[in-house]
């Protein structure tokens, strides 16, 4: 069986070799399906502000109290072991871990009023990455095929992209909810079908590496059979004989269309980070995380409409800080997410990348202002922040106000799906748009959220 392709790894795959490999319907995400979404997809009629979005998504609910909303009067029971520092906007201060970050965030829009009502992971995922309330208060809460479709499964079939690449893609992790546990609901195609679903980059388990699963040849699947079905395949066609019916010329022309996706020259340079300077990508962080960052870089530039950085294997791996939060954010979290943010939104001024593509920062949750027994914050969805630029937000704007212990918004209160609402206006997607589930029933995109306009430049 071949190896998954590794995106750090010298050689691309050419035309040559997808037939060896016996064309696509070997592959494990049905390429040709998803291909054939994007021809029926219709581009929405509204202006685009930004043509694709980065969004990096620290999975598990990052401390708004310790980063980004600092509450250094408060009493010690609430107040961060950090301390803040000035930032390139006057007056406005961030943790003293995120250095680099203060000296960019006159490029940034940051809103400190963002609020829903969701406490456990899962409810709280599908809600902030969709706008839409879960029902489900607590539990192990997998994604599901009834799911509101993902922004980025929206935003292929509104707005399929024109380059040789897939229009929605996940990396380094498909993140799950607790170790071994289901995948979180609001990054797949639910209801839209599993044609909708992204393309996983996800981490090869070394290093700062990847592989495509897509890649990997299915269950049962060996060189042999493959190349049996492919012989078998051409002879057919050389007898002339009408072994085609319309349904299926239309299969072979979307596999076709599927390899030259995955042969093009654009598609593999995209994956090539060794193309990169070293010195490049050592400001990203030579960690999974700051290279998932540079790949997003290369593959918006590309043409992908939305990349997805979530930045945990499982909920509670990496930003759920429940025990030792100052410990972690501090030795652990920050200073790579501080060097790959910074590199990412630096690199998209230089390249002209970041007025037509939006970054968005944001996890699912805040953390509470108390401080656990552990030296922990807990989950708390009632006030968050979120980090904006580029796709035509104002830059060097805050945005809502929370209270003097950071627990619930005192000014400008933003919803989840206010949030939602403002990305798919960057993306020229109306927030109001009517779609359609599997039995044909109109919902709204999101429902009760509106772009809030005062971001916008």
């Amino acid at each position: 069986m071949n190896p998954p392709m590794r995106c750090n790894g010298p050689q691309g795959i050419t035309r040559r070799n997808m037939l060896q490999v016996g064309a696509i319907g070997a592959l494990n995400l049905g390429l040709p399906r998803l291909l054939a979404a994007s021809e029926r997809a219709k581009v929405s009629g509204q202006t685009a502000k930004a043509d694709s979005c980065i969004l990096v998504f620290l999975n598990g609910g990052p401390s708004h109290l310790d980063t980004w909303d600092m509450k250094p009067d408060e009493p010690k029971e609430t107040r961060s072991e950090f301390k803040p520092i000035a930032t390139s906007l006057s007056g406005v201060q961030v943790c003293e871990h995120l250095p680099r970050l203060a000296k960019m965030l006159s490029h940034c829009t940051l809103v400190r009023s963002v609020h829903h009502d969701q406490v456990a992971h899962a409810p709280a995922v599908y809600t902030a990455l969709t706008g839409v309330k879960s029902n489900i208060r607590a539990g192990i809460m997998g994604a599901k095929p009834t799911d509101h479709p993902a922004i980025g499964s929206v935003v292929g079939l509104q707005r399929p992209n024109r380059s040789a690449l897939l229009p929605y893609v996940v990396m380094p992790y498909l993140t799950a909810e607790g170790a071994g546990g289901p995948p979180q609901p609001g990054f797949l195609g639910g209801w839209y079908g599993s044609t909708h679903d992204p393309l996983l980059v996800l981490h090869s388990g070394k290093g700062d590496g990847f592989t495509l699963p897509a890649l990997t040849l299915g269950t049962g699947m060996n060189g042999e059979r493959v190349r049996e079905r492919r012989a078998l395949l051409d002879r057919l066609g050389q007898t002339g004989l009408p072994v085609r019916n319309g349904q299926a010329q239309e299969m072979d022309s979307l596999q076709a269309k599927a390899c030259d996706l995955l042969t093009s020259t654009a598609a593999q340079r995209a994956f090539q980070l060794d193309e990169e300077p070293t010195k490049l990508r050592e400001a990203y962080g030579r960690n999974i995380y700051g290279q998932s960052l540079l790949l997003a870089r290369r593959l918006v530039e590309a043409g992908t409409r939305l990349a997805c950085v979530s930045w945990a294997p499982n909920a509670n791996a990496t930003w759920d800080t429940h025990g030792g939060n100052f410990t972690k954010l501090k030795n652990e979290l920050l200073p790579p997410f501080d060097a790959g943010i910074t590199a990412l939104l630096s690199d998209l001024l230089e390249r002209g990348l970041l007025e037509r593509t939006l970054v968005v920062v944001m996890g699912e949750i805040g953390r509470t202002p108390q401080i656990n027994n552990g030296a922990g914050r807990d989950h708390w969805g009632f006030c968050y922040s979120v980090l904006f630029a580029g796709g035509g937000m104002k830059p060097g704007l805050v945005y809502g106000a929370s209270d003097k212990r950071g627990a619930f918004p005192s000014s400008n209160p933003v919803g989840a799906a206010d949030v939602i609402a403002t990305i798919y206006h960057s993306l020229g997607i109306p927030a109001d748009l009517e779609i359609h589930d599997r039995l044909g029933r109109p919902l709204p995109l999101v429902p009760g959220g509106a772009p809030v306009m005062e971001l916008f430049s």
